[in-house]
């Protein structure tokens, strides 16, 4: 096992008597060397990324939020599910945690598992990408599509610090540097919550952008074709979900909550979309706080979430 940690004490909760209730406690099992390709959690619990971006921390407690919240979601899967264990950052080296991150992020898709990860801020997207770069490193110019649903782009400049708001700016840099493409999509921006200098990286990168008002249900189909056109012109599609595009209704416990955001309504037939692709190698998930959690509203919101990219 490369993970700082693993603890299967999360996984428990309600056993029904009839057939075929399965939960997902009753199902996830400790990954092991030998372990059939599958679903795999890997927490990433860490919140440097967002103290360092002034942000409001506790999102490193999210990992086992989370993996309580899902132990109780009825089980529907037919391949097997593993939880990887927390890759963590309790010195402050964050650098040196999203290294560690790729490395599990990489030897997880060598072994044929498609990998899930639970932040964590945003700097969780860093060490993602690298692992999934780092397992397509034989590949000449592989390229990676980004998908984030998210309110900020989290592309500031990473001249003078690395954050939870640098993440793909990091990105862009390591694939100028390696000859790759750079193809980003960020879907639920919030125009007030990103200043101009944002909106023109952005363009100067070609990233797809979508505001939150420009995601409603008349446009569903629309923005799913781009989305479709999106994967399409790629190799693989890595998914990564800020909760913060939530509204702060439906998602609470977060570092930056929204105060429009896009709802789990339309959020969810974008995600069908972008499994329907075949091309899915690698999701995670960022900026749940549960220390602002409400009645673990946010934490059973990415339970949900988790239970839709898994079947």
């Amino acid at each position: 096992m490369l993970a700082d940690r693993h603890s299967m004490a999360a996984w428990s909760g309600r056993t029904d008597p009839e057939a075929d209730s399965a939960r997902w406690h009753q199902r996830i099992q400790a990954l092991a060397e030998d372990s059939q390709p599958g679903l795999a959690l890997l927490g990433f619990a860490c919140d440097e990324g967002v103290r360092r971006n002034q942000g409001r921390v506790g999102a490193a407690a999210a990992p086992q939020s989370v993996r309580k919240a899902l132990a109780n979601q009825a089980w529907h899967r037919q391949a097997p599910a593993y939880d990887a264990g927390d890759v963590t950052c309790e010195d402050g080296d964050l650098e040196a945690a999203q290294a560690r991150l790729g490395q599990n992020v990489c030897a997880l898709l060598d072994a044929g598992h498609l990998p899930l990860v639970i932040g964590g801020g945003h700097e969780v997207a860093f060490g993602s990408w690298s692992g999934l770069a780092e397992h397509l490193r034989g590949q000449p110019a592989p390229c990676i599509g980004i998908v984030n649903f998210d309110a900020h782009f989290d592309l500031r400049d990473p001249a003078h610090v690395h954050s939870s708001g640098t993440p793909f700016a990091q990105i862009a840099e390591q694939c100028a540097a390696r000859g790759w493409p750079f193809r980003y999509a960020c879907l639920g921006v919030s125009r007030a919550s990103n200043t101009r200098a944002l909106f023109d990286r952005a363009a100067d990168l070609n990233v797809l952008v979508r505001e939150d008002h420009q995601i409603r249900e008349s446009t569903l189909d629309a923005i799913g074709a781009e989305l479709d056109a999106f994967a399409a012109e790629c190799d693989a599609l890595y998914l990564t979900l800020d909760i913060d595009v939530l509204p702060a209704c439906e998602a609470p416990g977060v570092s930056a909550p929204a105060a429009r955001g896009v709802r789990l309504e339309l959020l969810e037939p974008l995600l069908e979309r972008l499994k329907a692709s075949g091309k899915l190698r690698l999701a995670d998930l960022a900026e749940l706080n549960p220390d602002y959690d409400i009645d673990n509203r946010t934490a059973k919101v990415a339970a949900r979430l988790i239970h839709l990219l898994s079947l």
